[in-house]
């Protein structure tokens, strides 16, 4: 009796050294922290991304209120109004019995940042100061691209001036579109908007107007969208020098003068051939 009196003392002596140890176990903060979203996919050297970051097991009393901060590393750049540090107090997130923080960010992207996948890093601290650092993928591609625009051509008889567009970009596009505008330099008949169509990198194309230039700059507008489905536009200003395109013209139409002196001679020469020939006819009939 007494022996097993003496298991029982011991049994709880155990569990009572073991509790304290068991539940300072179990107001440990760990905070864990993990990449919810990237808007858009890859981000783009010199525009804003969207970074949305979840941080749970952050239900413990040690956690209390909460900082997280996104170091602001290349290729990151924060705004000169944004510290990229956002404060959590315990009431805040625990009112509605969520013990989750969902923690956005609206970053830039630096404009001279590769195509690669970059490291990022965010912090997490409590209330006594102990900070939990986690590093995640950042994946980043140029997906815009850049023209090269000429006048290839004017045909001064059919007022018909082509451009050749060249995509010096390093990425493809899609659905390309050559708007010419309201100018001086130059009067388009029509519709003065062309939808070209796919252009690859160092691919080309051409696209005709009806339309008379002098001689400048003319601008035109390229509409294109890019790899991630994101609309853009580029301004280009195109030299058009009519010394290139008069000489051409004179040569055609001096060309088309002799052509049309060498078949009226053919017509004069058929004529008196049938006329000579209608003459001995009738010259021999009588």
């Amino acid at each position: 009796m007494r022996f097993k009196l003496l298991v029982f003392l011991l049994s709880l002596f155990s569990l009572a050294l073991a509790f304290p140890v068991y539940a300072q176990t179990q107001d440990v903060c760990s905070p864990n922290i993990t990449l919810l979203n990237q808007d858009p996919y890859p981000a783009v050297p010199g525009e804003y991304v969207k970074l949305v970051f979840q941080v749970n097991g952050i239900s413990m009393s040690k956690c209390g209120d909460m900082t997280v901060r996104l170091v602001p590393d290349y290729p990151i750049i924060l705004d000169p109004t944004d510290s990229g540090i956002k404060k959590f107090k315990k009431v805040d997130y625990i009112k509605d019995y969520n013990t989750n923080l969902v923690v956005p960010f609206k970053v830039r992207i630096d404009e001279n940042a590769l195509s690669d996948t970059n490291s990022i890093e965010v912090q997490v601290q409590n209330q006594d100061g102990a900070i939990t650092s986690k590093k995640f993928d950042l994946e980043v591609r140029d997906t815009k691209t850049d023209f090269q625009v000429f006048v290839y051509d004017y045909d001064y008889t059919t007022s018909e001036i082509t451009f050749q567009i060249l995509n010096i970009g390093d990425s493809d596009i899609e659905a390309l579109t050559m708007e010419v505008p309201k100018q001086d330099n130059i009067l388009v008949k029509g519709s003065n908007i062309e939808i070209v169509g796919d252009l690859d990198s160092n691919e080309y194309t051409t696209v005709d107007f009806e339309a008379r230039p002098t001689d400048g700059k003319i601008q035109v507008n390229l509409y294109y969208s890019d790899e991630i489905n994101v609309r853009r536009k580029i301004v280009e200003e195109v030299v058009f020098d009519s010394s290139y395109f008069q000489e051409r013209f004179s040569v055609k139409k001096s060309t088309s003068g002799w052509a049309y002196a060498f078949w009226i001679l053919v017509l004069v020469w058929v004529i008196l051939f049938f006329l000579r020939r209608r003459k001995k006819k009738k010259e021999k009939s009588e």
